[in-house]
Parts: C-alpha cells; sequence; structure tokens
C-alpha cells in the first residue's frame, strides 16, 4: 500500500469536517502536508475522494465507500485495543465466546458472572452471533467455544448439552387467547406481532415457521432485546414469542404479558455448546466450558 493509518485517519478527519483546513488540525497536521497526503492517497487508490468546492468539500461516490469501510478499520483497530488492554493490566488468559440471542439474554450472563468471579486471571469476549455463524467460525478454528439453540449439525464439530428451553408465547394480559394454557402457531399466526430484530436467530426462525405455513407475519415493531418485546407485549402491542427462561427473567413487570405453552415440536429449543471436533482447547477454554457445564447441572 501506497498509504497508512495517518492518511486514512487524515481522510476521516477531512470527510466529516468538509474542510481540509479544518481536517488537518484534527490530525495535527499542516495544510500543505495533509493536501500532499490526499494526493498521494488519491493516486493509491486511481480516484478522486472529494469533489473541491467554494465552501469545502463534498464525498464522491468512491469516497462516501472508503469513509465507511475506514470507520470499520478504525473500529477494529479500537477492538484489537481493547482486546489486548487486559493482558497489559495482568491478565494472563482470554476467552472469544459467541453465542445466540438466546442465550446471550438468558443463561449466560449469570453464568459468565460466575466463571469471571473465579478465574479473576481471564478476560472473555461475547460476541451475539447466528447458530449458523457459530458453527463455521468454530469448525474454522476462528473461535473455540460457541453456544447456540439448534442441532447444529456442521461439519467438524461436536456439541455438549448446554441448557433445556422452550419457546413460549406471551400475550397482554387481556387479549382473548390469555385464558388458553397452550396454543398451535397457526392459531395466532394472524395476529400482530412484537419480534426481536432482523437478523436475530429468533426472528429467523419464526419467519421460516410462518413461510412454511404458506404464511406471513403481521410484525408491529421489532426490538433489541427479550425484556423489551416482553414490555412490548405486556403494554398490549401485540403477541410474540421467547424462549421461557427470557419470560421468567423478567418477573415485575407493571404489565406483565401471560405465558402460554406453544404446542408445537420445534418449541423445544435447546443450548448447546459448541467446540470443534477433535480440537484440543486452550486451558481457559476448556475451564469456561467446564464451568458451563457445571452451571447447567446445578441448575437442573
Amino acid at each position: 500500500m501506497n498509504y497508512d493509518l495517518v492518511d486514512l485517519r487524515l481522510f476521516v478527519a477531512m470527510a466529516e469536517e468538509r474542510n481540509l483546513t479544518r481536517g488537518a488540525a484534527r490530525a495535527c497536521l499542516a495544510p500543505s502536508s495533509a493536501s500532499h497526503r490526499l494526493r498521494r492517497l488519491e493516486d493509491a487508490l486511481n480516484t478522486p475522494l472529494f469533489e473541491r468546492q467554494t465552501r469545502g468539500l463534498a464525498l464522491t461516490p468512491a469516497g462516501e465507500a472508503l469513509l465507511r469501510n475506514a470507520r470499520e478499520v478504525f473500529a477494529r483497530i479500537e477492538q484489537m485495543h481493547a482486546n489486548l488492554q487486559p493482558f497489559a493490566s495482568g491478565i494472563r488468559g482470554h476467552v472469544s465466546l459467541w453465542a445466540n440471542t438466546h442465550a446471550t439474554h438468558t443463561f449466560l450472563p449469570d453464568d459468565l458472572a460466575g466463571f469471571l468471579k473465579q478465574n479473576p486471571q481471564v478476560s472473555v469476549t461475547l460476541e451475539e452471533r447466528t447458530s449458523a455463524e457459530i458453527v463455521v467460525a468454530v469448525a474454522g478454528g476462528e473461535i473455540e467455544v460457541g453456544v447456540l439453540a439448534d442441532s447444529g449439525s456442521g461439519v467438524g464439530v461436536e456439541l455438549v448439552p448446554y441448557r433445556q428451553d422452550r419457546l413460549v408465547l406471551i400475550v397482554p394480559a387481556g387479549h382473548g387467547l390469555a385464558g388458553r394454557s397452550q396454543v398451535g402457531f397457526a392459531e395466532v399466526i394472524d395476529h400482530a406481532f412484537v419480534m426481536l430484530h432482523a437478523g436475530s436467530a429468533i426472528h429467523t426462525f419464526t419467519m421460516n415457521a410462518a413461510a412454511a405455513l404458506g404464511r406471513h407475519l403481521d410484525v408491529r415493531i421489532q426490538v433489541r432485546s427479550f425484556e423489551a418485546v416482553c414490555r412490548m407485549v405486556g403494554a398490549g402491542v401485540g403477541i410474540g414469542l421467547v424462549p421461557r427462561g427470557a419470560a421468567l427473567q423478567v418477573a415485575g413487570l407493571s404489565e406483565p404479558p401471560v405465558v402460554l405453552e406453544m404446542n408445537e415440536p420445534w418449541a423445544q429449543r435447546d443450548l448447546q455448546i459448541c467446540v470443534r471436533k477433535g480440537a484440543v482447547l486452550s486451558g481457559f477454554a476448556q475451564a469456561l466450558v467446564a464451568h458451563l457445564r457445571q452451571s447447567a447441572a446445578s441448575a437442573s
């Protein structure tokens, strides 16, 4: 490359200031040096990044694309620094754990808190991903440990039981279904739904379940957490599908939803620990897997 991080930081500053002089000042460079670096960057990329206007600079389409990517680069660098900082503070080990939405918002917070208290020399990075992404990452050696909520029948991974849970239907207290003990999905598919955001595993799963019946869901609102789903449902916005563990964790709401059993075989959504087949885990990853299994055994 004929450019470096200084050039990219200068470019971002100029793009955000829409002005060469102010961008140069943010990057602690003289305007002449900034102008030279910008020309060198544009030559290296073989495309103009700005349109020079009387009132300043405007990004070209190439400049807009570079700005998005440059911001991602610096975000990744900051994450790298965050991952390395614990080692400078005396941390001797680190484990990267990917988990699906279900596990991240129900059982893992308490279990990881217990693990970190018992292992003060270890840090953990928890990322929320879909089950399919977790299987690929574990099988490819990108991460050592994952937690997912389906069969995870990918080549190259082994699954260990973690927690048992079921999807349940939650409805507002005054809803017509509130007096039922259990329902089938086909019975409720015409109702308005409160759902997790698009891209979450449970969103994809629910949409596929509706598509299998040749139907489409009426999604009133999408939110970012199971707690928000429960609050919206309790307030009467619609009905929702959440893991039983998540529904139990939001007890005490001023308007708690009513929980109904789902009379569907796919409602059983057991969580499993995913590791690479035949891999020898690092000591800290082994300790984490052992702790998760012990926590699950204690809770059962």
